[in-house]
């Protein structure tokens, strides 16, 4: 079954990032997931901009940028200049005046336009960017910290999206809590690919590839 999977780098070890990125690389990652944040549009702040272009200039892979900030159209400019094609920005339709806008900078600058929807997002809130984008980040726990338990009635979201995403032309991707037992069940489904942390892939005591390897080879 084709699925992807995407390394969520503010988990790894910032002592020896380019030593993280080139094994999860060699290890079969499909892409490098950066979180965003700004301490204000959620309680944390995570990687920077500077961690974003060593990573986006050290990996060969595509990146995955999330802007967990508010108003990310005052600063689009500050990411669009350091990614390439091929890359996707998320950005959270609340914390936008106007996020059409700004995700029309991202589609001029020939980035991969996305939305991320928080747990209390409903569906019906972005149904106009749904057109728009080619990605949903579906949130399965609320935004700005790793570990958090998974919030089950988010399952009932990605159903509904799923029955759209053919006609309205976007993939879905899972971030949060992502277990084995996540991927089972809703990789058949349709969902496209799925955020690693803390839950699968870091911390744990076994090479990357080895991981890699084992998600990739569970039983549908």
């Amino acid at each position: 079954m084709d699925f992807e999977l995407t390394a969520s780098m503010m988990c790894a070890d910032y002592g020896n990032l380019e030593r993280e990125v080139k094994a999860l690389e060699e290890g079969g990652i499909d892409s490098f997931h950066i979180d965003i944040m700004d301490g204000r549009y959620v309680p944390n702040f995570a990687m920077s901009l500077n961690d974003m272009r060593y990573i986006a200039k050290t990996a060969k892979g595509p990146v995955d940028v999330h802007l967990m900030i508010e108003h990310p159209n005052n600063r689009i400019g500050l990411f669009l200049e350091n990614l390439r094609p091929g890359d996707t920005i998320y950005i959270h339709p609340e914390a936008e005046y106007h996020p059409s806008t700004t995700l029309q900078f991202i589609i001029n600058a020939g980035l991969i336009p996305g939305i991320a929807i928080n747990p209390g997002t409903s569906v019906e809130t972005v149904m106009e960017m749904l057109r728009i984008v080619k990605k949903v980040l579906v949130m399965s726990v609320n935004p700005g910290n790793a570990g958090q338990m998974y919030l089950p009635y988010v399952g009932k979201k990605i159903t509904r999206l799923l029955a759209m995403k053919e006609d309205m032309d976007f993939e879905i991707y899972w971030d949060g809590a992502c277990s084995a037992e996540k991927i089972l069940e809703y990789a058949p489904k349709g969902v496209k690919g799925f955020v690693l942390g803390t839950t699968l892939l870091f911390g744990k005591d076994r090479p990357y590839g080895e991981t890699l390897q084992a998600i990739r080879e569970l039983r549908f």
